[in-house]
């Protein structure tokens, strides 16, 4: 009955193995020097220059609109992920249609220059 969670199961498994690869990969080969700088809570390189108080520009808040959109146009690949071997010809037709409306959508976005910093 829960086999069907086992392609979900393993898709998680190997992002999160992959993950924790990737983490100590670096942790353990690349050359660490604290410096007084890099441990300041201002680690971008620019001194602060007026109040944390003040307003962001709206193509901060774009970008965080836009990513929370195609985030959750992703999570819905997670139940295809599950009925991949019992899924119709038909099945197949509307999912490969909603992976090329999510392409468009993001051209769309990238050529009127929303993911422009």
């Amino acid at each position: 009955m829960y086999f069907e969670y086992l392609y979900l199961i393993n898709y998680l498994s190997i992002f999160f193995c992959l993950g924790i690869l990737l983490f100590s990969i670096s942790f353990f080969f690349v050359y660490q020097k604290l410096n007084k700088e890099k441990s300041s809570s201002y680690e971008c390189g620019f001194n602060t220059f007026s109040d944390a108080r003040n307003k962001f520009e709206i193509r901060y808040y774009l970008i965080a609109i836009l990513f929370i959109i195609f985030d959750f146009e992703i999570l819905f690949l997670f139940p295809w992920i599950i009925c991949i071997l019992n899924l119709t010809f038909i099945g197949l037709i509307i999912m490969l249609n909603f992976l090329c409306l999510l392409i468009v959508g993001f051209i769309y976005e990238w050529y009127e220059g929303a993911l422009e910093w």
